[in-house]
């Protein structure tokens, strides 16, 4: 990047990107999502995103609803590092499993934005997809009450993609985008949804593929790795503030984020030194071992 030759980057985000503002991730074990759901009564917690249980109980999801609706969060460092590809030129697209849209709220625009996993800003019917005023549909879930269809009378919920329900039209552009990626950066995922999860071995075998996670996740935990691949793990925050630190974007993104904040008139967090969704795995072709440290990786 630092010698001009990434020119149409992708990112691949999850939840792991927007940790750093307060929101868990799923999968964590104690700390994530997915742990913390005995309050709602489900059988298991992939449950509360499943589109047939929640035909016949609306209400555990509603009640998360609460907690997760946007407004409560604002981006963070890793935001705005995303946001500051698209300032310099680099960025093709971001591909974020997020509902929390902490990308659109860093300005990231939306010709720029593939929100996989849809969002909360709109609604509809979960059956018949007929489209409610979402800030209705908002209102009567914060007060505990069931949004219903003006026309089938069934439950009307937020336009997240719940898992055996397809994924939105924009999805489907990574079929231009990833064959013209030419880096791929993926950050803050598990990598263990489909099909959002295979879209990563969808480049070409030559672009380098960097990792910025806490742990080793699909294509990254075979060994040997693709000749191109390379990772850095640890604390994501931490290491994307090296990353730019590196690039010498540090005191463009501390002024982008100071400047947005001064817009929207919000708080931005800065830490330390100041097809159907559907669970399952993948699999990648790897060759060569190569793991390195960030600094090696920006001079490839």
């Amino acid at each position: 990047m630092k010698m001009g030759r990434c020119k149409n980057v992708v990112v691949v985000a999850g939840a792991g990107i927007s940790t750093a503002s307060g929101i868990p991730d799923f999968r964590t074990p104690g700390t994530g999502l997915y742990a913390n759901l005995e309050a709602y009564n489900i059988p298991y917690p992939e449950a509360i995103f499943n589109v047939d249980y929640f035909s016949n109980d609306p209400q555990p999801f509603f009640s998360l609803a609460k907690v997760l609706y946007p407004g409560s969060h604002r981006p963070n460092y890793v935001h705005y590092f995303i946001r500051m590809l698209h300032h310099k030129g680099l960025l093709l697209r971001v591909y974020t499993q997020n509902i929390d849209s902490l990308e659109k709220l860093c300005g990231i625009p939306d010709d720029k934005l593939v929100e996989a996993h849809g969002s909360f800003a709109t609604a509809s019917c979960h059956l018949c997809y007929t489209p409610y005023p979402a800030e209705d549909a908002k209102r009567l879930i914060m007060n505990g009450s069931v949004p219903t269809c003006t026309f089938c009378t069934a439950t009307v919920k937020p336009d997240v993609v719940f898992f055996g329900e397809d994924l939105p039209q924009k999805y489907f552009l990574h079929t231009q985008d990833f064959p013209k990626a030419d880096l791929l950066l993926i950050m803050g995922t598990s990598l263990q949804i489909e099909p959002f999860a295979s879209l990563v071995n969808t480049v070409r075998s030559t672009v380098p593929r960097l990792l910025l996670n806490r742990h080793a996740v699909g294509p990254f935990q075979r060994n040997p790795l693709r000749k191109a691949d390379r990772m850095e793990l640890g604390d994501l925050e931490d290491t994307v503030r090296q990353f730019a630190e590196m690039l010498g974007w540090n005191d463009d993104i501390m002024e982008l984020m100071k400047s947005q904040e001064q817009e929207q008139c919000i708080p931005t967090l800065v830490r330390g030194r100041s097809a159907k969704r559907q669970a399952g795995s993948e699999e990648s072709d790897s060759e060569t071992d190569s793991k390195c440290s960030t600094s090696s990786c920006l001079t490839k």
